[in-house]
């Protein structure tokens, strides 16, 4: 989507994507080794009950998930950062995991006419529709027009 297609209130959603536990062991031996990601085993005696993803394996599925839906083929550039980021249930093997993009303003900037500047909240819910992470993102659009 081109930033000139964004808008308030605008929602887009994707997904979903199923999350294996695989998948989930081969992230978290690489960037996340606690045994709560890592050790099945482990993982059942505690507090989960049962292996979980890490929250920042969470994020990238929404990344990959936003930039199919929305991103792919934009002038988005960066991101300069996250206001908030909150995982407020965990992620399990065999999870189905959808997204629900909230666009809560859409502007250019002030000082940079060629800058567009989206926040937007990203929900992403497992197939029981508990909400697994919640966030509000700012992209960065390079924009030719004026």
């Amino acid at each position: 989507m081109k930033f000139a297609e964004f808008h308030p209130g605008q929602v887009i959603e994707a997904g979903p994507y199923v999350l294996g536990e695989e998948e989930i062991l081969a992230f978290a031996t690489r960037y996340d080794p606690q045994w709560f990601h890592t050790d099945p085993d482990a993982a059942a005696e505690g507090l989960f009950g049962g292996l979980i993803a890490s929250g920042w394996q969470t994020c990238a599925i929404a990344m990959r998930l936003v930039a199919d839906a929305a991103l792919a083929g934009s002038e988005s550039f960066a991101s300069p950062g996250l206001r908030y980021v909150k995982w407020p249930n965990p992620v399990r093997p065999g999870d189905a995991l959808r997204l629900r993009a909230e666009v809560l303003s859409a502007r250019r900037s002030d000082s940079k006419k060629t800058l567009g500047i989206l926040e937007w909240q990203w929900v992403l819910f497992n197939q029981h529709d508990a909400v697994v992470l919640d966030l509000v993102a700012t992209s960065l659009f390079r924009l030719n027009d004026h």
